[in-house]
């Protein structure tokens, strides 16, 4: 185990919860993406083919994709993908650098708090109509928005106090791999 989760295991505790859950979210995710493409197809050829129309294909595509896109601004923002202007950045001295990207991380975090609020209180301000064609309450619609909210929230908490090293990346299936540090100077070593 890392020095620095040994260190704060209740922080580690409550980052293993979160990225638990987020790995859940993204293995989530890819059956919502193949569902839309099945949901989407099938569509097609029933019109094309068939001469008729699933009733309910095009709602239930719609609220999959609603879904995916709020899942993936959590994805964005925990790959750090978010909106920069780069060159901008670059131009700025170390000190006012690390001010400014304080500074986004801080209106992320905010625009995700926002999301958390407002989002939670359109899903239950909907929740009590029905979606047309599949009678689904339409609160379920929206119910990604706070969910996504929730975890821009967390990953910009994380980079605002530099807490990335107590997540557990095991979970992120494109994590990347790390090799043992102290097998590639027998690698070079041995090659000399």
């Amino acid at each position: 185990m890392d020095e620095n989760k040994k260190l704060n295991p209740v922080l580690s505790g409550i980052t293993y919860v979160f990225d638990l859950l987020y790995s859940l979210l993204l293995t989530y995710s890819q059956i919502v993406l193949v569902v839309i493409v099945v949901v989407v197809s099938a569509q097609v050829i029933s019109r094309k083919f068939l001469s008729t129309s699933i009733r309910w294909s095009e709602e239930v595509a719609l609220f999959f994709m609603i879904w995916m896109a709020f899942i993936s601004m959590a994805v964005g923002v925990q790959k750090h993908l978010h909106i920069a202007v780069g060159f901008f950045f670059n131009l700025l001295p170390p000190t006012a650098a690390k001010v400014v990207d304080k500074l986004v991380t801080l209106i992320v975090m905010s625009f995700g708090a926002f999301m958390v609020f407002d989002g939670s209180r359109l899903v239950q301000s909907t929740m009590s109509s029905t979606l047309p064609a599949t009678q689904w309450p339409a609160g379920m619609e929206y119910l990604m928005i706070p969910v996504g909210g929730i975890f821009i929230v967390y990953f910009t908490f994380l980079s605002l106090f530099g807490l990335e090293r107590y997540q557990h990346t095991k979970f992120y299936k494109d994590a990347p791999k790390q090799e043992p540090q102290a097998a590639e100077p027998a690698k070079k070593g041995g090659a000399a």
